[in-house]
């Protein structure tokens, strides 16, 4: 029995490392091909953003992006600065606010969007369409696994 653990434990640490380095390649590639001085973290907010139907808050925007609030706080300031999103008071509680994205956030996005597609559907390519379709579940269940116990 001590012989399985041992297996499951060295299967589980080599698949999250797995994951860890695949996580920190690819960010390092899509980082490099992203317009100057956007970072992933811009991206990924501006994405969000741009395929919401309703303004967010900078609460449910750090909850959906699993940082904290000033974290969180810090992107949008930076994402505010360069024009790419609109923050307003809340009308109903002033002491919230709530965030949307500006056409030259959308503009942003789409042109970091062209920078990364041709990377990741390289990668995709590669490995091969039925690959990764047959992955994407396992991943999408770990990343719901990990969630539900955060």
């Amino acid at each position: 029995m001590a012989q399985n653990a041992n297996e499951s434990n060295a299967l589980a640490v080599s698949l999250f490392s797995e994951i860890l380095m695949a996580d920190q390649l690819a960010r390092s590639r899509l980082t490099k091909a992203l317009p100057k001085g956007m970072e992933l973290s811009h991206f990924s907010v501006l994405n969000h953003l741009s395929h919401s139907s309703s303004e967010r808050s900078p609460a449910q925007l750090a909850k959906t992006f699993h940082v904290t609030r000033g974290a969180m706080t810090n992107t949008l300031g930076k994402l505010e600065t360069a024009g790419y999103i609109h923050i307003r008071p809340d009308w109903d509680d002033a002491r919230r606010k709530m965030v949307a994205i500006s056409p030259a956030g959308r503009q942003a996005k789409d042109a970091a969007l062209a920078g990364i597609a041709p990377i990741i559907s390289e990668v995709v390519d590669e490995i091969g369409e039925h690959r990764v379709r047959s992955a994407l579940p396992i991943l999408r269940e770990m990343r719901v696994k990990l969630e539900d116990d955060g």
